[in-house]
């Protein structure tokens, strides 16, 4: 009986070990990916810039002459810009995977103890760092150009883009981890990229769509990432929040369930 005790706790021992030694892998995975991102700089500043020049050109193009739902169109795109920031940053995540894999760097981090889950989840934790960063810089834009919003409004709204980012980031890891060359996964993620963010309503009421459109934006869960942030920055919803909250909850689910699939299955 003494022996059967000490076995167990032996065995609960190196269970508690495991999640340990795999939330320390998580952890370095993601430390690796934030040392890349403040290394390369132009990749940072490109990423925050270009939504910026959307918002402030062509929503201020635009904005004094359409008014959408009673506010003026700068203020409506807002949450779909917000959304574009993390949108093709999540997405292009891939890219480096499949980079990680082309100079051969991958099959260094995987002939160590950290498994393929733990690599994955410090990855996407990245992406997620990486998504935050962008929009704090972008809602402070917002800020300046007259976009309002209460600290709690504020502290939601960056709980949306961490969760949203999570399933967006999976996702572009997934495809990545299908992927042999970069260009590849450019032209395939293009094929992706455009249609998830257009069919979304990021820059019109995706009411203004109707037949084969009007299903696929329907079935784009970039839409409903848009209608939720939408909602918290303006108080305009075409679907009701706990529905937006809903299929977004399954996105980031069955995006990161598959996307541990897909990595633990990848090729080298």
């Amino acid at each position: 009986m003494k022996h059967r005790r000490t076995t167990i706790g032996t065995g609960a021992h190196a269970e508690f070990g495991s999640i340990s030694g795999g939330l320390r892998g998580a952890y370095a995975i993601w430390w690796r990916e934030m040392t890349v991102f403040f290394r390369e700089t132009p990749r940072a500043v490109s990423a925050v810039l270009s939504p910026i020049i959307w918002l402030v050109v062509f929503g201020a193009g635009l904005g004094g002459s359409v008014s959408i739902s009673g506010i003026d169109y700068q203020r409506f795109i807002f949450g779909g810009i917000l959304v574009q920031t993390f949108l093709f940053s999540s997405l292009f995540y891939g890219a480096y995977l499949v980079w990680d894999r082309k100079i051969d760097l991958l099959k260094a981090v995987l002939v160590s103890p950290l498994t393929r889950s733990s690599i994955f989840i410090g990855k996407v934790l990245g992406g997620v760092t990486i998504s935050v960063i962008e929009a704090l810089v972008v809602l402070f834009v917002g800020y300046l150009i007259g976009m309002q919003y209460s600290p709690s409004t504020f502290i939601i709204a960056v709980a949306v883009v961490v969760f949203a980012s999570a399933g967006l980031t999976a996702f572009g890891l997934t495809v990545g981890s299908f992927m042999e060359s970069p260009e590849g996964f450019q032209l395939l993620s293009t094929l992706v990229l455009f249609p998830l963010f257009f069919l979304s309503g990021a820059l019109f009421p995706i009411s203004n769509l109707s037949g084969p459109l009007a299903v696929l934006a329907s079935i784009d869960p970039v839409t409903y990432i848009v209608d939720l942030l939408r909602g918290i920055l303006t108080g305009i919803n075409y679907f009701s929040p706990t529905f937006d909250i809903a299929a977004v909850a399954v996105f980031v689910l069955v995006a990161n369930i598959i996307g541990v699939k897909a990595f633990e299955r990848m090729k080298m």
